[in-house]
């Protein structure tokens, strides 16, 4: 089976520990419900990856060097 969170065209997901989490949201000014969604069964997630987990997703930017996105894990 093909491990999708390796190809080359994924960004990189990882979970934020509760301290980053925090950080996010006071600087976003949001409570982590209002966060984007992503299923826990999307195959790019990490495997440590849980339901109430907030993942920082890192992609290429032409403007900015990373950009940055965060979304919350839910069941689907």
């Amino acid at each position: 089976m093909v491990d999708v969170s390796q190809h080359n065209l994924v960004p990189e997901h990882s979970v934020l520990d509760n301290g980053g989490v925090e950080a996010v949201l006071e600087d976003y000014g949001v409570d982590r419900t209002d966060l984007p969604k992503i299923t826990r069964r999307d195959p790019a997630l990490p495997d440590e990856a849980e339901v109430g987990d907030v993942i920082e997703i890192r992609r290429d930017s032409r403007t900015a060097d990373n950009a940055l996105v965060y979304r919350l894990v839910v069941d689907s």
